[in-house]
């Protein structure tokens, strides 16, 4: 997908990022653990090699949550509104960016829907996008 600059903030204003880099993946996640962070059918994640991670407002307010019985999943949040925020795991050197605290539009489009086994019944169909039961090459 090539290189990208996201900005983006969290629902108050509190938080504010910049992110450069190469973008990965852009997934509509339905796994159970999503919809709980979310509180939705699904996350919309950009996955990315961050170059450059920059916080340039609120990196004091930020949160950081993990599942403890999961190996990766967590969250980081703004501990004024609750936003989700990006998790930035240096030594996996990726960044996982909630696509609905971006103040620009990425250039990019989700390529897809993963762990569509455990959509909920309620949650919006597939439309024209591909459908994975977990991550692509492992369905």
């Amino acid at each position: 997908m090539g290189e990208i600059t996201l900005q983006g903030s969290c629902l108050c204003g509190s938080v504010r990022y910049e992110i450069r880099g190469e973008a990965g993946q852009f997934w509509h996640c339905h796994c159970s653990r999503c919809r709980k962070a979310t509180g939705t059918g699904h996350a919309t994640n950009i996955l990315m090699k961050p170059e450059t991670v920059e916080w340039t407002e609120g990196n004091d307010l930020l949160k950081y949550y993990k599942v403890p019985d999961a190996k990766r999943f967590a969250t980081v949040f703004c501990s004024v509104c609750g936003s989700l925020m990006p998790r930035v795991a240096p030594d996996m050197s990726i960044a996982v960016v909630p696509a609905g605290t971006l103040d620009n539009d990425p250039g990019v489009r989700p390529q897809g829907r993963i762990f569509q086994d455990s959509r909920a019944p309620w949650s919006c169909d597939s439309g024209e996008l591909a459908c994975h039961e977990t991550y692509p090459g492992r369905d």
